[in-house]
């Protein structure tokens, strides 16, 4: 299954030079090479959004970003220096992507100050990220169950996931390095803009607790491909004979339910922090950011917010994260919950059948049992179909619907096999689930986050000329000062007394 895909936001054109005064002229042409930089940004993001998911190259938008953000930092290291001057408060024009609205469509807002930039260039470069990774992988397809692929075309796809990998978990760094470093920066620059009688709202995109969430749901996302990574030479040799027993390739089945429970635990943070900004408005008191998992059409109910009504509480600066990324997130949590339940029920069967025959069939009717609530599209939708989905959720949808059938036939497999070893050898009884609940282990972390550091400035302070600079004068001064005079050898010389 391939990671969450983004709607990449877009930005109004803006030129540094309108807000920046140099005074000492010294970097009028690195001011000007920022703006045609930010340029070539907003061309790239209004390309992306003509052209269809199939087209659009999210590699060259990573480069145009790569080739921005330093010089951002630039323009920020100089303010922050005073070699730049601001001469009024620059405003910035983005699209709020994450933010729900009644009929599905992006808002236009405009927000003032540097960190502003800062903070949505970073997020449409996480975004960018993780679309490349999701690219990646539906490129794959499902080679690990293709009978004629050899073994190096096989690994050499393998490579290409963990590549996958690699860009999620860089993505998780980026969302995370927003919340803990720009954020406090945006902040302090909001209190000063209200201050000063200047509209400041606060989008779900610039929110720490959704930051966060992104940055967990970007983890989980890789552990999910690192899995299938951990699977793909089992699942070749399984494609001729599924269900027990399991190949001599296939790694631990208990080490897979472990990976998938954590993935349960990283998607469920994701959530709860993602319902985080409209569960702490004063109209939703009730809630604290507490996750329950329901079933059914009763997440359709607990997405309203408690707010008795079935409004969505509003807040002065703040707005709800869109439906799409809560219900991605709770389709998520019920699939791998079912996938944990299934490699749980298949360690119990393959260690000790006829002493846990009973727990095998157990935990593999309960996964079946949450699966076949899954094939339908999802538990969060409630029955309502594709009513409201954007092109991005079907698609992302009918992909999960996919391989949950997938998954289903799987279990079934499996489930009838350890029935007829459980009925004609250990004739053991099928624990209840509440008693399988609480045999249920703690998850394991199999990837972690890449840390992300903004770049060194392209040229103002802390830059590679700017600090060479400051080595030259250095050593000038030093060459400028006298030589101090050769000091007799006699005993007592340089002693005055």
């Amino acid at each position: 299954m391939s990671s969450y895909f983004y709607e990449l936001p877009t930005t109004g054109a803006i030129s540094f030079s309108d807000f920046c005064y140099d005074q000492s002229a010294s970097y009028v042409t690195e001011v000007s090479e920022a703006t045609e930089a930010r340029a070539n940004l907003r061309a790239a993001l209004k390309e992306s959004k003509r052209t269809g998911d199939i087209e659009k190259d999210y590699l060259k938008l990573i480069k145009v970003l790569d080739e921005y953000i330093p010089k951002l930092y630039g323009i920020i290291a100089c303010v922050n220096s005073g070699d730049l001057v601001i001469r009024n408060e620059p405003i910035f024009s983005w699209r709020t992507t994450l933010s729900a609205t009644l009929f599905n469509n992006s808002p236009r807002i405009n927000l003032p100050s540097l960190p502003t930039e800062a903070a949505f260039t970073l997020l449409t470069y996480g975004f960018a990220l993780s679309n490349l990774a999701r690219a990646v992988v539906v490129s794959l397809g499902s080679y690990e169950y293709e009978r004629a692929i050899s073994d190096a075309e096989r690994k050499a796809k393998d490579e290409r996931l963990g590549f996958a990998v690699t860009l999620l978990c860089k993505a998780a760094g980026v969302y995370e390095f927003i919340a803990k470093e720009v954020m406090s920066q945006w902040d302090a620059a909001r209190e000063r803009a209200l201050a000063s009688g200047m509209s400041c709202p606060r989008p779900p995109d610039l929110s720490r607790e959704v930051l966060i969430g992104l940055s967990k749901m970007a983890l989980a996302d890789a552990q999910v491909l690192a899995v299938r990574k951990l699977l793909t030479r089992a699942a070749y040799d399984s494609t001729l004979t599924p269900g027990p027993p399991l190949p001599k390739s296939h790694p631990s089945p208990a080490l897979a339910a472990k990976l998938h429970l954590e993935c349960v635990s990283l998607y469920s943070s994701a959530r709860a922090l993602a319902k985080t900004p409209g569960a702490s408005r004063p109209s939703a008191p009730k809630s604290k950011s507490k996750f329950k998992l329901s079933l059914g059409s009763k997440d359709k109910e607990r997405d309203k917010d408690s707010s008795g009504d079935g409004i969505p509480p509003r807040e002065e600066h703040g707005e709800e994260v869109c439906p799409e990324l809560r219900r991605y997130l709770a389709d998520e949590i019920a699939f791998h919950n079912a996938l944990s339940h299934k490699w749980l029920g298949v360690d119990a069967g393959e260690t000790t059948v006829t002493e846990r025959g009973g727990t095998a069939v157990g935990f593999l009717t309960w996964a079946k049992k949450e699966l076949e609530e899954l094939k339908h599209g999802g538990l969060s939708h409630g029955g309502v179909g594709t009513i409201g989905m954007s092109d991005r959720e079907r698609e992302m949808r009918d992909a999960r619907k996919v391989r949950v059938l997938a998954e289903l036939e799987s279990v079934t497999v499996f489930l009838e096999g350890y029935t007829r070893m459980n009925d004609s050898l250990a004739f053991q009884s099928v624990p209840s689930q509440a008693d399988l609940q609480a045999s249920i282990p703690t998850g394991r972390l199999a990837v972690t986050i890449k840390p992300y550091a903004h770049p060194t400035p392209a040229f103002g302070p802390g830059s590679l000329e700017y600090t060479r600079r400051q080595t030259e004068q250095l050593d000038l001064l030093k060459s400028d000062q006298p030589a101090n005079e050769t000091k007799g050898t006699y005993a007592g010389a340089g002693e005055y007394f």
